[in-house]
């Protein structure tokens, strides 16, 4: 295969490679066929903490991973360096599901995750800029504050989150009258965390085989050009990129989150925008946006609407779109005018995981030997570590609480086949896209939001 740079993926794989930190170089690729007790297909976080997880439980197993690129390749090396508490399916609707006991313990495996992240990133020695501020949900209409007022009554229902809803005078967003603040998030460089965890399973003896495609996922084996790799479990662990192998096509849909990261800004900037080290923000609009201050006070700031591309398709160029860098670079100044002249120096994206019905799951299946976990829906920065924990349960045998979520199992439908499949993704784009202009416009509720929100984990 032809060198890439992968120091084009994100400004976070950038800054690695930029700085002599890591200079992105594959790893081998499988040459041969090899025996393994677990095999990991997927060098993301997903494969990754399962693989840690593993290991503390079992030091002696023997683990391979393959990666189609390097480590990290994919959204765990991109995203929006949210180690949050969010999952894709709200409390309330988990216990329309699942029931409320079961609701609640999902939420507070999430919250504990949070700081799960930050102590093992610690005591592997990962500095990832780990700084638990919180996230700030900016309140910029009468619609976004009905939005914000209805979360906080729900979140307090259940007695779980610390949710505090903010005046006009704690934040500093532009037309904002106030914020909601979630304490449960922290502020991380993804690169650092994914190819760090990537380097210290290595150094324990992790077989990593980079540039190494799996051509086929079977039971007890996984096909690559090089060789076959055989072993008792094999954990399919691709999120967005699922639906490149063919078995897999509707399991998961791709849909494609962009970014752009601006030139450092001064202290006495930031002082005047209201935003600290380790905090992350958003606002309520449903076409979503999410943005952090990074370590070297630069805006990383990300959001949706690239379309969905058919047949489920992942191309490279797909990653670019000047429409939506020059959305996210409007909307950014829109938040904050001080912006509006600030050098954008970076632009990526890459697709995420969406289940048909919004609902991440983890399985297991001791029959065929073959695991699973995904569908994020772009939360999955922390929702990994999670997954990585109760698959190594669920492989091992040794249960605890978490293998009782109700995650655990879950199967979601189907995606429809084309030509619906492209339509109702898109569909559901231009629906969200048109709520946000019929709230500005209104200044109430959107009708197209409400009929929306049960297809999108509401």
């Amino acid at each position: 295969m032809p060198r890439k740079d992968y120091g084009g993926v994100s400004f976070w794989m950038d800054s690695l490679a930029a700085s002599g930190e890591d200079p992105l170089v594959p790893r081998p690729a499988l040459e041969g066929d090899l025996a393994a007790d677990v095999c990991i297909v997927g060098g993301g976080l997903t494969g990754l903490w399962t693989a840690h997880y593993l290991l503390t439980a079992r030091p002696d197993l023997r683990i391979a991973i393959v990666e189609k690129e390097i480590a990290g390749f994919g959204a765990s090396g991109r995203n929006g360096g949210w180690c949050s508490a969010l999952f894709p399916r709200s409390t309330a609707s988990l216990e329309r599901l699942h029931g409320r006991t079961a609701a609640l313990a999902m939420r507070r495996a999430m919250i504990d995750t949070v700081d799960e992240v930050g102590r093992v990133a610690a005591q592997l020695g990962i500095d990832c800029s780990y700084r638990k501020g919180g996230t700030l949900a900016y309140i910029r209409s009468p619609a976004q504050r009905e939005s914000a007022e209805a979360e906080v009554a729900e979140v307090r229902r259940f007695g779980v989150d610390p949710l505090e809803l903010l005046g006009p005078e704690a934040v500093g967003a532009a037309g904002a009258d106030g914020a909601v603040f979630d304490p449960n998030c922290a502020r991380i460089q993804p690169a650092r965390l994914v190819r760090g965890l990537a380097a210290s399973l290595v150094a324990r003896g992790v077989r990593l085989f980079e540039r190494t495609p799996a051509l086929q996922v079977l039971p007890s084996q996984v096909v690559t050009p090089g060789g076959t790799v055989r072993a008792d479990t094999v954990v399919l662990a691709l999120e967005g990129y699922t639906p490149t192998l063919a078995p897999y096509r509707r399991r998961l849909l791709p849909l494609y989150s962009l970014m752009i990261a601006t030139e450092p800004l001064p202290d006495e900037v930031w002082d005047a925008i209201g935003l600290s080290h380790g905090q992350t923000f958003t606002d309520y609009r449903h076409l979503l946006v999410y943005g952090q201050r990074t370590a070297d006070n630069r805006f990383a700031f990300g959001g949706r609407g690239a379309r969905y591309h058919w047949g489920s398709r992942i191309r490279d160029e797909y990653d670019r779109v000047p429409r939506v860098f020059e959305h996210l670079r409007r909307t950014l100044a829109d938040l904050f005018p001080v912006t509006a002249d600030v050098a954008v120096t970076h632009r990526w994206g890459g697709p995420l995981a969406v289940p048909r019905d919004w609902h991440a799951s983890v399985w297991h299946d001791p029959r065929t030997g073959i695991a699973s976990a995904g569908g994020y829906v772009g939360d999955g920065l922390s929702t990994t570590n999670l997954a990585g924990r109760t698959l190594a349960e669920l492989i091992t045998g040794d249960r605890t609480e978490l293998s009782a979520l109700p995650w655990v199992g879950h199967v979601s439908p189907r995606w429809e086949p084309e030509p619906l499949r492209f339509a109702g993704a898109n569909a559901g784009l231009l629906a969200m896209g048109a709520a946000d202009v019929e709230e500005r416009l209104t200044r109430r509720s959107s009708i197209a939001a409400r009929l929306m929100a049960p297809l999108v984990g509401g």
